[in-house]
């Protein structure tokens, strides 16, 4: 990070609305590519780039430059984990009304033609007769049926024959947005590392390779590669616990 940034950083974490400002316009076009990626959901992209921005303006708050991470990296998880509570709290998924007007043909085509053939009519069978494309069907299908609610019962699989509640068949022990930040970090991290050592650790731990074969690759001895991977990964270790 420049030293140019971390003195913006620091004005706009002091309350300077100009570099807040100016922080935002720089880091403009990543804001709208978190955006786009919400886009066709039924909510507006302008409201969706100001709920993007407040999601920037928290990283900002919470940023330390110290971090061995750019701010725009450590504010992705932010901006995504603020549009998805905006709609999550909204209520139920807004639906295009094309793919709703789509739901309701295929109702009445589905009980129509199970009036009339006492069977369930098929995906290819609907496609013929709405000379619509498979996609659209399904998603129509999907997109329009009830939401189920996380607090509703669902049939009873328990060992003691109780109804559960969707929320319990649901784990609770992973978050999202901390695990998509540590890997931005360990990314981060890797990137930093020279060629070299870049090398070994994507050949140890992203091409799962022995460190037999990793040396056989650089033409080292194993020792050396086992010294090497060591040094790395201490290293590594040091600027994440700093």
């Amino acid at each position: 990070m420049y030293e140019n940034d971390k003195e913006s950083i620091k004005k706009a974490q002091g309350g300077s609305l100009d570099e807040l400002e100016k922080l935002i316009d720089n880091n403009n076009g990543l804001i709208w590519s978190i955006v786009k990626r919400f886009q066709g959901r039924g909510y507006e992209k302008e409201d969706l780039y100001q709920i993007a921005c407040m999601g920037f303006i928290k990283s900002i708050k919470r940023f330390d430059t110290n971090f061995e991470v750019k701010l725009s990296t450590y504010a992705v998880p932010y901006m995504i984990g603020e549009i998805k509570r905006y709609i999550r709290d909204d209520g139920p998924i807004k639906v295009s009304r094309s793919i709703k007007e789509l739901g309701i043909k295929i109702r009445e085509l589905q009980k129509e033609y199970y009036y009339k053939k006492g069977e369930e009519i098929s995906i290819e069978n609907i496609e013929k007769e709405l000379k619509a494309s498979r996609e659209d069907i399904i998603l129509a299908i999907e997109a329009t049926k009830k939401p189920e609610s996380i607090e509703g019962t669902t049939s009873s699989n328990s060992k003691n024959g109780k109804d559960i509640n969707l929320i319990d068949r649901l784990s609770i022990n992973k978050n999202e947005e901390e695990i998509l930040t540590n890997k931005i970090v360990v990314n981060e991290l890797i990137k930093s590392l020279d060629e070299r050592d870049r090398k070994v650790i994507l050949l140890r731990f992203f091409k799962e390779k022995t460190q037999s074969q990793v040396a056989e690759i650089l033409g080292v001895t194993q020792v050396q590669v086992s010294r090497i991977e060591r040094k790395i990964l201490n290293r590594m270790k040091r600027k994440l616990c700093s």
